[in-house]
């Protein structure tokens, strides 16, 4: 079974050692994702909303590069750093996911990798094949 690797070209991943997404077979298995751009610039600072939708655009764009689409996620795990503003975060995540409906996690943690960051976001997905 070959082993196919999305890169996103962040400095993290040659930093850390990991891929924005890795798909082995059906599987898609993709990277905690922060809302930055492609420059690393981030994007809605301060926002919950705005960074968890720019989150999930960017993974509807990395699963497609995979083949899949957001109708294959089955899994996603919310990381905050305010789980206070729980309803702005999954307001967004409703607006991708809403009619799909994938098993989720959210969870508050101390801290991510860069103090603005407020929203990391991983996804499993599934293909039919």
């Amino acid at each position: 079974m070959t082993r196919q690797n999305i890169s996103s070209g962040s400095e993290w991943e040659g930093k850390v050692g990991y891929s924005r997404a890795a798909r082995r077979g059906n599987i898609i298995e993709v990277s905690g994702t922060v809302a930055t751009d492609n420059s690393g610039e981030l994007i809605g600072e301060g926002n919950e909303y705005l960074q968890t939708k720019f989150i999930l655009m960017r993974l509807e764009n990395t699963l497609s590069q995979l083949g899949a689409s957001l109708s294959d996620v089955v899994r996603t795990r919310i990381f905050c750093t305010n789980i206070k503003n729980w309803q702005e975060i999954g307001r967004a995540h409703n607006e991708f996911f809403g009619d799909i409906r994938p098993a989720t996690s959210m969870v508050e943690v101390s801290a991510l990798i860069h103090e603005k960051y407020l929203v990391e976001i991983e996804a499993t997905a599934v293909l039919n094949l």
